[in-house]
């Protein structure tokens, strides 16, 4: 796993000796006198993580330290996490859900929520200029992008748009650095997922579509995922999205382990949040 500020990620090749990635359902019940029960559940479940690792190594250890101990300012950290199938969030992973999941160039595009619940969003192309044609962008819900480290590798997928033959766009991964300016773009020329390795200088990758024809289409299923997985996203194994949230370090143990003393015993609990003050 990947964690740190955007910019800074650090690769933690240490295993865990545990992972807990649950969501916090927040799910209350009601009996009633009849002994009926009602539920009631939020509409959004932040995620916990709870990570603890056996002997690790120094460097690891002063990097979680600094995290843990906000030592480089407030704000929240990313972890991008192996066992998630896609870096995009649920409802933005099939296409559905709040517009906010996505951003556009200009009024060449425009949006439109699906017609009934879980009824894909759509997005329509009204004009294609001649150079530079309209872009679509899947946004991460806090950062400028989704972050990466260099030397990643990424996958890149929206099938729903990007069908083979039917010439409706193009695939982009848009590279920025940690203030958020884009600073590179891949592309792919087929119709094919597109699969990059993250340059060096570059801490979040966008996903994006840009457009090349007329029309309105539901925008459907897409992934954003570690490693090449195009072998499995053609043969139709889609992954839905668990997002790559901000988290807060809420709780953190730190003790020697058993040998010379270069070793560190470490525990970490996070929130995924909206923000992170302090």
């Amino acid at each position: 796993m990947w964690i740190g500020r955007p910019g800074a990620l650090r690769e933690i090749q240490d295993g865990a000796a545990s992972f807990d990635r649950s969501p916090d359902l927040g799910v209350k019940e009601f009996a009633g006198l009849g002994g009926g029960v009602t539920t009631w559940a939020p509409p959004h479940q932040p995620r916990r993580l709870k990570v603890a690792w056996n002997s690790m190594e120094p460097a690891d250890y002063r990097h979680l330290d600094r995290l843990a101990r906000r030592l480089d300012g407030p704000g929240p950290v990313a972890v991008v996490d192996p066992l998630a199938g896609s870096m995009l969030g649920g409802h933005q992973g099939d296409g559905t859900g709040s517009l906010t999941a996505w951003s556009w160039s200009n009024s060449d595009i425009r949006l439109a929520t699906g017609a009934g619940p879980g009824a894909p969003a759509t997005v329509a192309v009204v004009n294609v200029p001649a150079t530079l044609g309209p872009d679509l962008f899947w946004q991460h819900p806090t950062w400028a992008g989704y972050p990466v480290a260099p030397g990643m590798t990424v996958t890149w997928w929206a099938p729903g748009l990007i069908a083979a033959g039917a010439a409706i766009g193009q695939l982009r991964i848009q590279w920025m650095d940690s203030a958020g300016t884009v600073t590179g773009t891949a592309n792919a020329a087929t119709s094919a997922p597109l699969v990059r390795t993250v340059p060096t200088g570059v801490a979040y990758a966008r996903p994006v579509v840009r457009f090349a024809a007329l029309g309105t289409w539901p925008i459907g299923r897409a992934v954003c995922a570690l490693g090449d997985v195009s072998a499995a996203l053609v043969a139709g194994d889609g992954p839905h999205g668990e997002g790559t949230p901000a988290y807060s370090i809420t709780a953190y143990s730190h003790a020697a382990s058993a040998g010379d003393g270069r070793w560190r015993d470490v525990a970490l609990e996070l929130v995924e949040v909206t923000n992170a003050a302090g």
